[in-house]
């Protein structure tokens, strides 16, 4: 059987997610700069919001990307 994963905000007890901490808003992005999910990442679902709102405000100012990059497939555009 599986050990759930705990919580590595509230082992920390951090009250507030900074958008400004890109270190720690990196782990929960994927590399095609989507959110990880819940069940993969082990965060709970109050920190998730708010690891959600961070990634969002820092993708607003640039700090993260919205996407890993643009796939140009070439040809003509119609």
């Amino acid at each position: 059987m599986r050990r759930r994963k705990v919580c590595a905000f509230c082992v920390e007890h951090v009250k507030h997610i900074d958008y400004k901490e890109i270190d720690k808003i990196r782990r929960f992005v994927s590399e095609r700069a989507k959110i990880e999910p819940r069940r993969r990442t082990g965060v709970c679902a109050k920190h998730q919001r708010a690891l959600r709102t961070a990634i969002q405000r820092a993708r607003q100012i640039a700090l993260v990307p919205f996407v890993a990059y643009h796939a140009y497939s070439g040809g003509i555009r119609r």
